[in-house]
């Protein structure tokens, strides 16, 4: 019995636990390595945190590398990054050779060593350069579905050399000669984010940003990121504000040392006016324990981004048993079920339109929030995610 498996028998849907006991034997002393570009603070780093040593548990010699590198080179993968999600980006030759040259330090200090390796998002990427043996797989939890087509031709010739492509929907995959799959990410219920709280700990969380807990709160948590649209959030709530005395909190991040995260906090902060309903703020990385105390005190959650990701803070509010409001962007339309665990809208006015109709119907809040926790715990959770690597680790390294 692998206990860091039967910690999740209780929250899994029936089944999950017993298949992945069967998998363990099958992949059992495979090497399986991640490589991303943080340790801390993002989706990708805070799944990899549990899978890793879950697969360690079940007898997978896995590992997780993390790539160093300049500001500089966190300048330019920020560029591609953007490019591949179709913002017009130019990558000079110098801003390459830079992005090559930190990737070949990188190669030299990590161990590449594996049966299957697989390479999260375009900061790592140039790595398969320095493959030595094994599988390499490409894992891209990026929109890239319509990417700056400049970006798109030079990064390409890197994804070319890998086995596989992995992406979290099929409209975010580019046409490739290589084999392309399917892999939604995942959240992790028992992690501080997703845990459950008791009321007290909700309480203090709001008397520390100073939110009150008489008017329902609106609640949008992203970076600060023209992408994520936070200033139509404020449009909507305004909207909805003229019918409702409610509170708006949006949670962000990515300010620091970031010049654009800077002026889109600005432009919300005077968007915001002095209206003292709307709570603008700044959370670093790894505010965890504060994100799942807003998101339970939340009576709507908001996500409409105009460019997304996968955007698993969906999941997350939804596990919550809270409905969202969210745009049709990257994942989040994925995640959510029209009408049954919240509501798609492509506009602002659509958008305060549906809180305005869940603010007056609380059974339907209620009703939604629990049909979109068991969506979540059907399609979302991190038993499904581990299930889908180690079945890729057997494809792959099928002896």
């Amino acid at each position: 019995m692998i206990q860091e498996l039967e910690q999740y028998r209780d929250v899994a849907p029936k089944g999950s636990i017993e298949l992945l006991h069967r998998l363990s034997e099958l992949v059992e002393g495979k090497r399986f390595l991640h490589i991303n570009a943080v340790r801390y603070g993002g989706g990708i780093a805070e799944i990899l945190r549990r899978l890793v040593p879950v697969m360690k548990a079940m007898g997978i010699d896995a590992r997780w590398e993390v790539i160093a590198g300049t500001q500089e080179f966190s300048d330019v993968t920020r560029r591609i990054a953007d490019g591949l999600q179709g913002r017009p980006e130019a990558i000079t030759d110098e801003m390459y050779q830079t992005y090559l040259s930190v990737t070949a330090r990188n190669a030299k200090a990590l161990d590449l060593d594996a049966d299957l390796v697989f390479v999260h998002d375009p900061q790592p990427a140039a790595l398969i350069d320095h493959r030595k043996g094994g599988h390499w797989v490409w894992r891209c939890h990026l929109d890239a579905g319509k990417p700056y087509r400049s970006v798109w031709s030079l990064f390409r010739r890197h994804v070319l050399k890998y086995d596989a492509a992995v992406f979290s929907l099929p409209e975010f995959a580019q046409r490739l000669p290589i084999s392309k799959f399917l892999i939604y990410p995942s959240i992790d219920p028992l992690t501080e984010k997703n845990r459950d709280m008791s009321r007290g700990e909700i309480s203090q969380v709001l008397h520390r940003f100073g939110i009150g807990k008489k008017k329902p709160m609106l609640l949008q948590v992203a970076v600060y990121d023209r992408f994520k649209d936070q200033l139509g959030t404020i449009r909507a709530y305004q909207m909805v504000k003229k019918h409702h005395d409610c509170q708006l909190v949006i949670a962000g991040g990515g300010v620091l040392h970031d010049p654009e995260g800077e002026a889109v906090l600005a432009e919300l902060q005077e968007a915001a006016g002095k209206d003292p309903d709307i709570h603008l703020l700044q959370l670093p990385p790894e505010a965890n324990l504060e994100i799942n105390a807003l998101q339970r005190a939340a009576s709507v959650v908001v996500q409409k981004s105009l460019k997304e990701g996968f955007g698993v803070s969906v999941s997350e509010a939804m596990w919550k048993g809270k409905p969202v409001v969210g745009g049709t962007a990257g994942g989040v339309s994925a995640q959510i079920v029209d009408q049954a665990t919240g509501f798609i809208v492509h506009s602002v006015e659509g958008a305060a339109f549906r809180i305005r109709y869940l603010l007056n119907n609380p059974g339907v809040m209620s009703r939604m929030g629990a049909t979109g926790k068991e969506h979540v715990r059907r399609n979302f959770l991190v038993t499904r995610h581990l299930c889908d690597y180690l079945t890729m680790l057997k494809l792959f390294c099928p002896e």
